[in-house]
């Protein structure tokens, strides 16, 4: 299936990707699409022949439950809608806590990493034959950026990635973005992703910017592709010609000329290694690589693999408020030496046995208790998970309530109008302490209650307007006084 190059489709720069020269295909956030119409523009370019990709980014399919059949049918749907010849989604976790930790679900609102552990690759591979089963064309999943190392992993990313789709055959979607971010931030190396994952599963590239501040780089998709990324990219086309390769752009929108200019310096990095790609088989493998471990037992490689916003990945003011911490972390995977195939006991608990089931749900259980006590420590201002970097994850716990502040003026435009200035500084407040579990437009709505219960804005104007806003929008009437003292008491044992 090849794709070609192509753009990532926001209603934003609509009239620019329809007259950008030189598009083969977009990709389309699914979850902000209509499951029965298309927006005007998609239908005229899917009337040009232009594909459309859905790409997904709230399925959570590295976290500890299986996957909502719901979200799965509404992915389903957008597929069908689109006459597309695959569906995206991603390799992490963006909620966590429920039934299994007795703790209320905690919605991160941002793809949060999963651990590199042979228990939470079990928990994925699973969960993506689910996805797989409910779905009409052929999954792809991307690997994420991500701030934050979890302690203790097993697996490098690419090893983790090659044994993925060894188990389920999935395609993959590589974010070279990604790998750099993850080279910045967690001291990885990207040619050795890319010599360890299975290059030849790759279903298309995404290609986007993001900025550094003092040694973190933010994957913000509102800044320019830079040299680095471009380099990976080059890489990657040294070792395969990726079917399709996308620009990813989510905020801060440059003019058509800029956008053309970044789509134009993908291609020539493409062309610069036409001719020049090495066979898989001859990639010269890392020692410790799934590949040079596959030939040193005699194998010859891999078994052939399968074929089977309002909401953005990240924001700009995120990267504003988001305070960068100067060193770089040191608990990334080392090049000793991890098992690259699975170990004897690891297959074994892959394929269920006689006590097959038990061993499934323990291994949920303990993956649903690590990613709630992270996300709690995150979103809730829980203590920090023992072994985690904190100032890590304060970096990555005030990204997530930007993030949050953004979102949520977006899809309730209204509230920074009537707060003004202080809407920021009063949202990242409430946020602290307060996290998210129903979505963005119930978090609108939580945000100004809370302000009414404690009696701001102080300006009379500006809070009979907060008010009316809110009663058009949760109930014929603000909550009676009874009410409003048993919430605000609520309130303050949670943030104890």
């Amino acid at each position: 299936m090849k794709l070609g190059i192509g753009i990532g489709w926001r209603p934003e720069i609509a009239d620019a990707v329809e007259a950008l020269p030189g598009i083969d295909w977009v990709e389309a956030v699914a979850e902000n699409l209509c499951a029965d119409h298309l927006p005007a523009s998609l239908a005229r370019l899917r009337e040009r022949g232009v594909t459309v990709v859905p790409h997904g980014v709230s399925l959570g399919l590295g976290g500890a439950d299986r996957p909502d059949p719901g979200r799965l049918a509404d992915l389903a749907a957008r597929a069908a809608l689109l006459g597309t010849p695959l569906v995206t989604e991603h390799i992490a976790f963006v909620r966590a806590g429920g039934p299994r930790t007795a703790s209320p679900v905690l919605e991160a609102g941002h793809l949060l990493p999963v651990p590199r552990t042979w228990a939470a690759l079990d928990v994925l591979c699973e969960n993506v034959r689910i996805a797989q089963d409910s779905l009409p064309v052929p999954l792809a999943l991307e690997n994420i950026a991500a701030l934050i190392s979890w302690p203790d992993e097993e697996l490098t990313e690419g090893q983790f990635l090659a044994e993925l789709v060894e188990r389920t055959g999935v395609r993959l979607l590589i974010d070279v973005a990604n790998l750099h971010i993850n080279h910045v931030n967690r001291g990885e190396d990207p040619a050795r992703a890319l010599d360890e994952l299975p290059v030849e599963a790759i279903a298309y590239v995404h290609v986007a910017g993001g900025i550094e501040r003092d040694g973190v780089w933010h994957d913000t998709h509102a800044h320019p592709v830079t040299a680095p990324v471009l380099g990976i990219l080059a890489e990657l086309r040294s070792r395969v010609t990726p079917p399709g390769v996308l620009l990813e752009r989510d905020d801060d929108f440059p003019p058509a000329a800029e956008l053309a200019g970044e789509l134009d310096a993908i291609r020539a990095t493409l062309d610069a290694g036409r001719g020049e790609v090495r066979p898989a088989s001859s990639v010269a493998a890392r020692p410790g690589s799934p590949a040079a471990t596959a030939r040193a037992d005699g194998d010859g490689g891999r078994a052939p693999h399968g074929d089977t916003a309002a909401v953005t990945e990240q924001t700009t003011e995120a990267v504003r408020d988001a305070e960068a911490a100067p060193e770089q972390t040191t608990d990334a995977v080392g090049e000793a030496a991890v098992p690259n195939r699975m170990t004897d006991v690891a297959r074994e608990a892959a394929v269920p046995g006689r006590d097959g089931q038990a061993d499934a749900d323990a291994a949920r259980d303990r993956v649903a208790v690590a990613q709630a006590s992270l996300l709690s420590a995150l979103v809730a201002g829980t203590p920090a998970p023992e072994g985690f970097d904190h100032r890590r994850l304060g970096i990555q716990s005030r990204a997530l309530a930007a993030k949050r502040a953004d979102v949520v003026a977006k899809v309730a435009p209204e509230l920074p109008e009537i707060l003004g200035q202080a809407y920021r500084g009063e949202f990242l407040a409430y946020a602290r302490t307060r996290p998210m579990a129903a979505g963005y437009r119930r978090d609108a709505l939580d945000f100004a209650e809370q302000l009414l219960i404690a009696g701001r804005p102080g300006e009379d104007d500006v809070r009979r307007r907060l008010t009316y806003w809110w009663q058009d929008r949760a109930a014929p009437r603000p909550p009676r006084r009874a009410t409003r003292l048993a919430r605000a008491a609520r309130s303050v044992l949670v943030g104890r």
